[in-house]
């Protein structure tokens, strides 16, 4: 696969994943409602819920399977910035992979502190390679790598940064959603 096509791709994905988001936002404002809204809300929800984790899984898959690709495949040397955002990642695909095996309902404890961490550092990124006052009061322009400069911009704004924290938010919301979920499905009817 060349370049452009993976990055035609991994774009293409990114902005699933920020429609999944918004929607599963609007979803949670929805249940919070009441009337035709909020049964709306709880149809999703019931949907999503039982599958949450695993989707989680798989978009921390694709996103460390992209991340190995750019930089293993493609030559493309990850910046200090993209190193610590892999730190968050990569054990996320391992984390989601067990608790899903083990059907562990914890494993929302040990993804959320990387999704915590993740998520911030990746808008960080993001907004350094956008705002040129950032990047002269970042420990990253003195780095051989330039965390500042991305290697590729589709759509004016989507760079690895931009994806890597879509995907921090999507699988932050898909485990909120199935611990929701896990939490609704442990009441007991009075």
């Amino acid at each position: 696969m060349d370049i452009q096509t993976a990055n035609t791709l991994f774009t293409g994905l990114t902005l699933i994943a920020n429609t999944a988001l918004i929607a599963l936002v609007c979803v949670a404002i929805a249940v919070r409602t009441r009337g035709r809204a909020r049964s709306i809300g709880e149809r999703v929800l019931a949907v999503v819920g039982p599958r949450a984790y695993r989707l989680a899984l798989v978009v921390a898959l694709v996103t460390t399977a992209g991340s190995l690709f750019y930089s293993e495949i493609k030559n493309l040397a990850p910046c200090v910035l993209c190193w610590y955002q892999r730190i968050c990642m990569y054990p996320l695909a391992a984390i989601l992979g067990v608790g899903v095996l083990r059907r562990d309902r914890a494993a929302f404890w040990y993804a959320a502190p990387f999704v915590a961490i993740g998520a911030p550092l990746a808008l960080y990124h993001w907004l350094l390679e956008r705002v040129p006052w950032l990047e002269s009061s970042s420990a990253c322009s003195t780095t051989p790598i330039d965390c500042a400069s991305p290697y590729f911009q589709e759509l004016g704004y989507i760079t690895l940064a931009f994806m890597d924290m879509s995907a921090f938010l999507i699988i932050g919301a898909l485990l909120l959603v199935g611990r929701a979920h896990s939490r609704s499905a442990m009441e007991v009817p009075t």
